[in-house]
């Protein structure tokens, strides 16, 4: 099915049997014609007229059939790296190369319509984008800087929360048999139901699929595992053994409460029952840790403040941590905070913290 704008316009296919009982149909048409010699000139100009919108039909109906020969991986391919640690700003990239800078807090909630022309930046910036029809799809590409998060409602429905230090890919418009859009970085989705069309969330070593659930993925390019944490519904997870190829190494399905998580080192997957919420906390400005290693809440701290984090004792980036931490504070608690409940001492120096 193909989108004209915002209306459906069904195309069905024209069988071999059908083009040609079509074809004799037109032919004996002009032979009747041809037999009235009066409206003989009138009735040939006719025919002809009929023969050209027959062709002119056919031809329709394979171009407008053709896929796009941009895919989403294509345009993942070609696009910019980014360093987030180098920006401050929640950037949106349009489909003709426009970057616009949401410099607000505010502003970083963007609405898109249903048929993906307008988006809506904040609630009072509008923006109209055209969307191509002939031989590539069209996307866009939200880029979020660590000390940053954004919100985004896309075309279809879903709606989906981006983390510090992420990148979003995705169609102005939605086409074809999936909803694919492309993440790196970390998000929640809270995905529109669509049986006839799965949502697709590609990543580097992932593939997610799923009709209409709520989940979170972390898949940072520096992190040596992928985590998938499930709120409702269910999602079915393709990793990759060679994303190069997009050959799949392995599927696995998880129900909710669980998080299935993927060591790139070693190909290895384990899922397990988690508190949800301690994942999702995040999209509220909290931090929350269970047991986790130093290192690991540094790691996820230094993304937050858009800061460079330095454990030089192996032994002490190895002791474990619980509790939670408001991403409103700034640093200077915030470490302080850690540091009450560890054996550290640290420095912060500009934007570099040492710890020992």
């Amino acid at each position: 099915m193909k989108f004209n704008g915002s209306h459906k316009v069904k195309i069905l296919p024209i069988t071999e049997l059908e083009k040609t009982a079509l074809k004799n149909k037109i032919f004996n048409s002009i032979d009747k014609l041809g037999n009235r010699k009066r409206k003989r000139n009138r009735n040939k100009n006719l025919a002809i007229g009929v023969i050209f919108s027959f062709f002119f039909l056919i031809g329709s109906f394979f171009f407008f059939n053709k896929s796009p020969s941009t895919s989403i991986t294509d345009f993942v391919n070609s696009s910019q790296v980014i360093d987030f640690s180098k920006s401050d700003e929640v950037v949106l990239i349009l489909e003709d190369g426009e970057n616009l800078k949401l410099e607000e807090e505010e502003e970083s909630n963007i609405i898109y319509s249903n048929s993906g022309k307008t988006l809506t930046i904040g609630g009072d910036i509008e923006i109209e984008q055209k969307i191509s029809r002939n031989k590539k799809a069209s996307y866009n590409t939200l880029i979020v800087p660590y000390a940053k998060r954004s919100k985004i409602n896309l075309s279809d429905g879903t709606i989906v929360w981006l983390n510090s230090g992420s990148k979003l890919i995705y169609p102005l418009e939605f086409s074809g048999d999936g909803r694919e859009i492309y993440l790196e970085g970390e998000a929640i989705f809270d995905v529109a139901h669509d049986k006839n069309h799965p949502f697709i969330v590609m990543s580097k070593d992932q593939e997610i699929k799923v009709l209409g659930t709520v989940f979170g993925v972390t898949c940072y390019p520096g992190e040596e595992s992928v985590k998938t944490v499930l709120k409702s519904g269910s999602v079915q997870i393709s990793y990759h053994n060679d994303p190069e190829s997009r050959h799949y190494s392995d599927k696995i399905k998880i129900t909710p409460g669980t998080k299935a998580t993927y060591n790139k080192k070693t190909k290895s997957i384990v899922s397990e029952k988690v508190n949800v919420s301690n994942y999702f906390s995040w999209r509220d400005g909290v931090l929350i840790f269970k047991n986790n290693d130093l290192r690991y809440v540094m790691n996820r701290i230094s993304k937050y403040y858009n800061l460079s984090i330095v454990i030089e004792n192996d032994k002490l980036a190895k002791q474990r941590f619980s509790g939670s931490l408001n991403l409103n504070e700034n640093i200077n608690k915030v470490i302080k905070h850690i540091g009450a409940s560890t054996s550290m001492n640290y420095i912060i120096e500009d934007n570099k913290i040492t710890i020992n």
